[in-house]
């Protein structure tokens, strides 16, 4: 009994030694390097979530104002004009495509078709442009957003790399000893469970804000869409019959 409470003394006073701090410091070059890749997809991952919730915040606020400008103004080429100062918003850029699109088949002769073949061709070539803008946004609004997939799917795993790691030496630790007690697999252990914390740390926010990024996105692309299939049929309706 007496032997058993000079061990557990032992054991604490052992303890008020460790710290987060300096387990890290102490800590296998495996698991350092397992943490040092974590904290840096942490960090690239915020990078990326400061720069998307901007960035999406500003396209989907421009975006409002031209859907708003479009359908007050009756001229084609003042909303041009308009959609000159809103180059985040993706529904402008896929307005300009079309109307760029619709001014050459003007200036030309196929806008003024007199065959229906000529004029299919005409709408071909404007929904085309369309499409290719829209597929152009697309991939400008989804830009970096993979990272934070990656992250979301990879970090809980490296971080169980350096669990798995710390578990091994703690294991190593014993054999050497010779003895399993606490501050024998301690030190081990804990470096294992912030391994496994701090990936969880960095996958965490990288899942949750990947979802919000990509609902916001799909928002954007159905108002592009949505933008046009109404610029197709207000073409068709002025400039084809």
């Amino acid at each position: 009994m007496d032997s058993l409470l000079v061990n557990l003394v032992t054991v604490a006073e052992g303890a008020k030694d460790i710290s987060i701090t300096q387990l890290i410091l102490d800590a296998s070059p495996v698991v350092k390097g397992v943490l040092a890749v974590l904290v840096v997809m942490s960090l690239i991952s915020w990078y990326i979530i400061v720069y998307k919730w901007v960035y999406l915040r500003r396209a989907a606020g421009e975006s409002a104002l031209f859907l708003e400008t479009f359908w007050q103004s009756k001229r084609l080429d003042e909303i041009y004009q308009t959609s000159e100062h809103l180059r985040r918003s993706p529904v402008s850029q896929v307005f300009r495509a079309g109307y760029v699109e619709l001014t050459k088949l003007k200036s030309g002769s196929g806008a003024a078709g007199d065959t229906m073949h000529g004029r299919l061709d005409d709408m071909g070539n404007i929904e085309r442009s369309l499409r290719r803008a829209q597929t152009s946004e697309s991939v400008h609004l989804e830009a970096m957003t993979g990272f934070l997939a990656t992250t979301a799917s990879t970090a809980p795993f490296v971080g169980l790399f350096g669990t798995v790691w710390g578990i091994m030496a703690a294991f190593i630790n014993i054999a050497k000893e010779g003895n399993a007690n606490l501050l024998t697999v301690a030190p081990g252990i804990a470096e294992a469970l912030i391994a496994t914390a701090i990936g969880l740390v960095a996958a965490i926010p990288a899942v949750m804000f990947y979802n919000y990024f990509l609902t916001r996105v799909r928002v954007l692309e159905a108002d592009m869409d949505n933008f046009g299939q109404d610029f197709l049929n207000i073409v068709k309706r002025h400039f084809f019959n």
